[in-house]
């Protein structure tokens, strides 16, 4: 087996990952950067709304503190929400405004444009377009490119995390304190496991949508660092929180794909078949409510009326301007036969992101010695119940910072454990690529109906008793098959919807998005 040494391996290269591995490199430390597939297929590129610039906003008792908190339904982490909020303003300007120069639009004299989105009491948002996400990942994965020290390893998945505990060769490491010093990491090209040896293990892997039948997520975002960590003892919080987008494309044969919030912030309002603005009734911010609200508003309208799908209305817009501040969205929904700048936009809710995941401090840390969590695999608190709009983004930058600095201090005197790491071995026989599709979709089905938007007790009894039989197939599956993406994909989707659901079965609380019906006889 071969063995790669590295300071920091960073286990996903959307935009936490990434930032994070800028820092540590020019701390100067060596960094190895896995990614699933290609630098930009990460959550962080789809991102379409924006990312909050407030530089004004500096006391935690101000109103975007007041806005993040209502949006939690006041569960937030307020030390979470202060560094957050204190800290994010510089993270963005020295990174993506003064260094990386990120095309935000901006007036004619030069001043960023702001807009404003579902949960926010004013505009504190920049933008590009409707493509922040890709706008930001883009230029932050050339820099990445450009910089000495880190090495990209694309194609490369994370197996199982390596702890002193489970994967020493040395007997006696089993009573020292629980240690994180790399992972096992299978090469999709070649097939072959290497050994990732490192001093600092930071988890990135971003979110866990599509374990949902309907994800804004990308392909194999099924909560890879949450499954992983939770093997090797982590501790994990929240994972009931997770947070369904209220506006998904629903064009009949068409694709379902996100329909940024910035729509509403710029005037776009929610109808139903009808016609009637029905948000207007349920909140005092109508088609701006956060987005927990918006989306169990649209589910109770869509269960009353048996309607497919309700409506976007953007008729207070002028087409002109419609083309001109959303043209990615419009080009796409037009690729599917809706105008957007002439009829209203078909809509459904979709699993979107994950407010819970892998317990760490304000500064990455997780509760094994040399294993952090960063961006959306990490939960400090910061959203609690529900995450208000735009705030990842900034997450991702301010979490991947401090970890770095932290970790540049404690790189100054960890040395590599001194024993090797046990040989990985995988059978050979070839997995049956229809069992493995049958299965997660599968998961999916039963995350969606059960474990979804509205749960009971009963739901999420019938789905952890599903899921449990598949468990128990899959791991029979997993170990007599050798290893692929997919079938390391199925093995934590499995394992991540499981942790959810017991999540969500241990809380009766409706907060947030998590919510809660009574069983009905």
């Amino acid at each position: 087996m071969r063995i790669v040494r590295t300071d920091c391996l960073v286990i996903g290269a959307g935009l936490a990952g990434s930032a994070y591995a800028l820092h540590a490199a020019r701390l100067g430390y060596n960094v190895e950067l896995l990614s699933l597939a290609e630098p930009l297929a990460a959550n962080s590129d789809w991102a379409q709304g924006g990312i909050i610039y407030d530089p004004a906003e500096t006391a935690a008792t101000g109103s975007l503190a007041q806005d993040i908190q209502a949006a939690s339904d006041h569960t937030s982490n307020p030390a979470a929400v202060a560094q957050l909020i204190h800290e994010g303003p510089a993270a963005v300007k020295e990174l993506l405004l003064d260094e990386l120069h990120v095309d935000f639009d901006r007036s004619a004299g030069g001043e960023l444009e702001l807009t404003r989105e579902g949960g926010h009491s004013e505009k504190r948002i920049i933008y590009a377009k409707d493509a922040t996400g890709h706008a930001i990942l883009e230029r932050v994965a050339h820099r990445v490119n450009s910089t000495p020290r880190i090495t990209r390893r694309t194609g490369w998945v994370a197996i199982d995390l390596l702890t002193l505990s489970h994967n020493s060769t040395s007997a006696a490491d089993k009573y020292k304190p629980l240690t994180c010093f790399g992972a096992y990491v299978l090469d999709t090209a070649t097939g072959e496991t290497v050994a990732v040896v490192a001093k600092k293990t930071i988890l990135a892997t971003g979110g866990l949508g599509q374990i949902f039948q309907h994800s804004t997520n990308q392909p194999g975002s099924v909560g890879h660092g949450v499954a992983m960590a939770y093997r090797v003892g982590a501790r994990l919080i929240d994972l009931e929180y997770v947070q369904f987008h209220p506006t998904v494309f629903a064009q009949k044969n068409a694709p379902r794909f996100l329909v940024t919030e910035a729509l509403r912030g710029e005037g776009g309002v929610l109808i139903n078949t009808r016609g009637e603005r029905f948000m207007d009734a349920v909140h005092p911010r109508g088609s701006l409510a956060p987005r927990d609200i918006v989306a169990r508003a649209i589910q109770r309208e869509l269960s009353t009326s048996g309607e497919t799908c309700v409506y976007l209305d953007l008729s207070a817009m002028t087409p002109e301007f419609i083309r001109e501040r959303f043209p990615n969205i419009h080009a796409r929904c037009l690729s599917y036969g809706v105008d957007i700048s002439r009829e209203p936009i078909p809509v459904v809710p979709a699993a979107h992101f994950a407010c819970g995941g892998v317990h760490s401090d304000l500064h990455g840390r997780t509760n094994i010695l040399h294993l952090n969590a960063i961006g959306e695999t990490a939960c400090t608190g910061v959203h609690g119940a529900n995450r208000l709009a735009s705030t990842s983004l900034l997450e991702c930058l301010t979490s991947a910072k401090f970890t770095a600095q932290a970790d540049a201090i404690d790189l100054a005197r960890v040395t590599f454990p001194p024993s090797e790491p046990r040989a990985w071995e995988s059978p050979s026989r070839v997995a049956d690529p229809v069992l493995v599709r049958q299965d997660i979709d599968q998961i999916r089905t039963t995350m969606w109906n059960y474990a979804g938007i509205v749960r009971s007790p009963k739901r999420l009894t019938r789905a952890r008793r599903i899921l449990l039989e598949l468990r128990e197939e899959i791991q029979d599956f997993y170990r007599g098959c050798a290893l692929t993406r997919e079938l390391i994909e199925l093995r934590n989707a499995i394992q991540t919807a499981l942790l959810v659901v017991h999540a969500a079965t241990l809380n009766p609380r409706s907060q947030g998005c998590h919510y809660v019906e009574p069983d009905t006889d």
